[in-house]
Formats: structure tokens, C-alpha cells, sequence
């Protein structure tokens, strides 16, 4: 029989081990975790349900996650659906919407070892510590385009909101707006009409008219497909504009000034990463800051068109934005 140098067995041996080591770590499958979205909408809506379905796709290029999600969930489905994907083992089931909130409510205290999240207010005191609600920072959004709005209004007479259904979070936003405009430059009043529909382009572009009719020279809108009619009503009577919850600029490149984009994406990312690393922390209301649930976008142009912003009323906007981000602005007391 061959002999066999020592150098030559110790390296068969670690060659083995490693070998072994490799197999054994093949062996233990990788921890998946699984998220749903669940919308009373579609994921093709170009803002609302596409962002959040972005975060999901998003997850969906990363290891470790498997993603899912069902449109067009009605009330009357949305507990059926939310109990169907939790006995079907999801982490992490996300409703997308206030709509969401009863049926969520009643399905986590059956699932404690899951999580569910909720893109609406916390609508009680005491929630289970397995469910998570968020503020999105609706009224210090509103703050700022209000005051980005009269900071880049020419006249320095007027700018004007439009918003859609009358309900207390539009008037709050309402509010804010006017807040945010007539605190930052003297003289300038904040004007707003609250159309009572978020899907309804002619009332969009009725009001901006009514608005621009009375000195406003820029005009925002929270209003969905009503404040594409707001964008259009902009565009007629060639004023600036300003654009919500997605990056607008594509609709009207030449007066645009900036848009403000929800991060819905990076939202679900973030809670979706949150329940993987086991970090998620329910039973409360996320209240995350301005600028970080809300992105200024502006196309090609990044975060703003400098053909209609100076660089001076964007470094005042930027000092106002970091106050609203600092909490050292309070907005809930400025729009109640």
C-alpha cells in the first residue's frame, strides 16, 4: 500500500469538512417570508395601488420573500380574503386602504403569530400588538406644497387647492395648505375648493377655473382622477402646477414645478423588511416623518423644475421641508 504525506491528508480532510459544512448549510432551507397586498383597487391606477404594488415587486427581486396580492377586494370580501392568505401562512398580509381597517381589526386576534398592516390611521386607542397602522402625513404634505405654492406664485396674490370627497382628511389638508401658504408669504392668500369627487375630471377642471378666476397662479390638487382635471384646467390657463401622491410631471412638462409622490413603495418595503428581520412592532401607529413618506419628484429634472423655481424659493422651500420633517412645525395644531 501507497503511503500519503501529511500535507496531503490534511488537505483532503479540510477539503471533506468544507464539503460537509457546505452540504449541511444546503440542507437548511432559507427563511421566506411571505407578503400579500391586499387593494380595493388595481395596481394599474398610476398612483395609489401602482406605488404599493412597486414595493411588492420590489420584494419580489430580493431573496428571502415570496409576494402576492388580490385586486378589487370588496368590503364584503376583504375579511374572507385577509382569513383565506393568513391560513395560507402570510407573514405579513398588507391592507391597503382605511376600507381595510374593520376587517383587519377582527382577522389579527386570530392569527397572533402574523402580522398585519393597515395604510390608514390608527382608528382606536387599543389595537392588538400584531396589527400596525401609519400616519402618512397627509396634512404636512399639504403644508408644504402650500408654501412651495407661494413661494413660486409670480403675482404673489393667490394659489389654490383642489380636493375630492369632503371628508375630514381633505378638509385637514385643506387646511394645511392654506396654512402652509399664508405663513410663509405675507399677503398671499390660500384658496381652496373641496369638489366632493375623487373621480370626476370636469369638477377637477371647473375648480382649478374657479380658483385661477379668483388670483391663483399655482394650483395643487389631492384629488386623484379630479385633480388630473385640475392639472388640465392648470395647463389652460398656463399657470403652475403641482402634483400629488405620483410623479405628474409627464402630464403637463411646462408647468410643473415639482410633484409630491407618496413613497408608498418604499413603505411596504420597509414594514415587509421589518417583519422578516422580526423588528415589526405593532399594536401603534407608525408616525413617520414627512420625508420619508413623501418624495418631491420632478422627471427629468429631479426634484424640481428650476424653469419655474428659483434657486432661492427652493432653498426656502428646502429649510421649510426640514422643519415639517423635524416636527418643529406643528401642523396637527395649524389644521385640526
Amino acid at each position: 500500500m501507497s503511503g500519503i504525506s501529511r500535507r496531503a491528508f490534511n488537505a483532503a480532510l479540510a477539503l471533506a469538512l468544507a464539503s460537509t459544512a457546505a452540504e449541511r448549510a444546503w440542507a437548511v432551507p432559507q427563511k421566506v417570508t411571505k407578503v400579500v397586498l391586499l387593494l380595493s383597487g388595481v395596481i394599474t391606477d398610476g398612483g395609489w395601488g401602482q406605488l404599493a404594488y412597486d414595493g411588492l415587486k420590489e420584494l419580489d427581486a430580493r431573496p428571502g420573500f415570496k409576494t402576492a396580492y388580490a385586486e378589487n377586494v370588496t368590503l364584503a370580501q376583504m375579511d374572507e380574503v385577509a382569513r383565506g392568505y393568513s391560513d395560507d401562512g402570510f407573514d405579513l398580509i398588507i391592507g391597503h386602504g382605511n376600507e381595510f381597517s374593520s376587517a383587519l381589526l377582527a382577522v389579527a386576534p386570530d392569527y397572533p403569530n402574523q402580522h398585519y398592516f393597515v395604510t390608514s390611521f390608527l382608528p382606536q386607542a387599543q389595537v392588538p400588538r400584531n396589527i400596525l397602522f401609519v400616519n402618512l402625513g397627509y396634512s404636512s404634505a399639504a403644508y408644504g406644497a402650500g408654501a412651495l405654492a407661494a413661494l413660486i406664485s409670480d403675482k404673489k396674490q393667490a394659489v389654490g387647492f383642489v380636493g375630492g370627497d369632503d371628508d375630514p382628511n381633505q378638509q385637514r389638508m385643506k387646511k394645511a395648505f392654506i396654512a402652509g401658504a399664508e405663513r410663509t408669504v405675507a399677503g398671499v392668500r390660500g384658496l381652496a375648493v373641496i369638489t366632493g369627487d375623487y373621480d370626476n375630471a370636469a369638477k377637477g377642471r371647473e375648480a382649478a377655473s374657479i380658483l385661477i378666476g379668483n388670483g391663483a397662479d399655482v394650483i395643487w390638487h389631492a384629488a386623484d382622477v379630479t385633480g388630473l382635471g385640475a392639472i388640465e384646467g392648470a395647463i389652460a390657463a398656463n399657470v403652475k402646477v403641482l402634483g400629488c401622491y405620483s410623479d405628474q410631471t409627464y402630464l403637463a412638462p411646462n408647468n410643473m414645478a415639482a410633484s409630491f409622490q407618496m413613497n408608498l413603495n418604499g413603505m411596504v418595503v420597509t414594514v415587509a423588511t421589518e417583519v422578516a428581520d422580526d423588528t415589526f412592532a405593532g399594536g401603534k401607529e407608525w408616525d413617520a416623518a414627512v420625508n420619508q413618506m413623501w418624495l418631491l419628484k420632478c422627471g427629468k429634472y429631479g426634484d424640481h423644475n428650476p424653469q419655474l423655481v428659483t434657486v432661492e424659493q427652493w432653498k426656502a422651500f428646502r429649510r421649510i421641508w426640514s422643519d415639517l420633517a423635524a416636527r418643529r412645525i406643528d401642523v396637527e395644531a395649524l389644521a385640526p
